[in-house]
């Protein structure tokens, strides 16, 4: 996977469609977007726009959506504009030969003139090639200041996606789809014990659930609750 996302974080084991939790109806969308086969629900020809707080997701989505098209042998690719803000005519340039893109964190360009036109010009490529694009962002597009009105114009004829953080139920649902990937069953009782004494961002559950992995594995246990204590070191 690395060699098709040289530009990116790389795409870890959990970055899964089917890890994902809720918004059925868009991971549906997007998946046969992704696999270059007709939508079971809706068109996204126009783009797909994911907005929602840090840790709602979004690149979950993105990086699922490149695992997803790398499968089926198509070509995508995924690129933090963040980490290139300002020079995305450039970066931008080696965009065109792929069947999926997908820029995150796009609020990071909305103040350049030079970044919104190269943003605006591949936009329009892609959608003529018939190429599938995907765009996430803090903010709806339409809350933006775009130093050119007519990428958010182009953005806002894309389907949207909002999402919002996970709530606990929402994070005990994810963390028993990233355990059973694993090879593990989390019970009810562990999930409290959890739940009551750790961070309950995903991210730091997810860390932890790699530490009580390891730790099982070591030990040949199942996860119960004296297990986790003892393998967390934790009262």
């Amino acid at each position: 996977m690395s060699a098709q996302l040289p530009l990116a974080l790389p795409v870890g084991p959990d970055q899964r469609f089917e890890l994902f939790v809720g918004h059925d109806w868009a991971v549906e969308v997007l998946r046969a977007a992704s696999r270059g086969e007709p939508s079971p629900v809706v068109s996204i020809d126009a783009g797909l726009f994911v907005e929602g707080a840090e840790g709602s997701g979004k690149s979950h989505l993105l990086l699922a959506a490149c695992r997803e098209a790398h499968e089926a042998g198509r070509r995508a690719r995924y690129l933090p504009v963040p980490a290139f803000a300002g020079a995305l005519g450039t970066i931008l340039e080696g965009l065109d030969a792929n069947d999926l893109v997908a820029l995150d964190g796009i609020e990071a360009a909305s103040a350049s003139r030079e970044d919104c036109e190269a943003l605006f010009h591949l936009h329009n490529r892609l959608r003529d090639a018939g190429r599938t694009l995907v765009y996430a962002s803090r903010l709806p597009a339409a809350d933006l200041a775009w130093a050119l009105p007519d990428l958010r114009s182009r953005l806002g004829q894309g389907l949207r996606v909002s999402l919002d953080v996970l709530d606990d139920d929402g994070r005990r649902e994810a963390l028993r789809r990233r355990a059973a990937r694993r090879g593990l069953e989390l019970d009810d009782a562990v999930l409290d014990w959890l739940f009551r004494r750790v961070d309950r961002d995903l991210k730091s559950l997810t860390a932890l659930l790699d530490r009580l992995d390891r730790a099982a594995m070591a030990a040949q246990r199942r996860l119960t609750v004296p297990f986790v204590r003892q393998a967390l070191d934790l009262d």
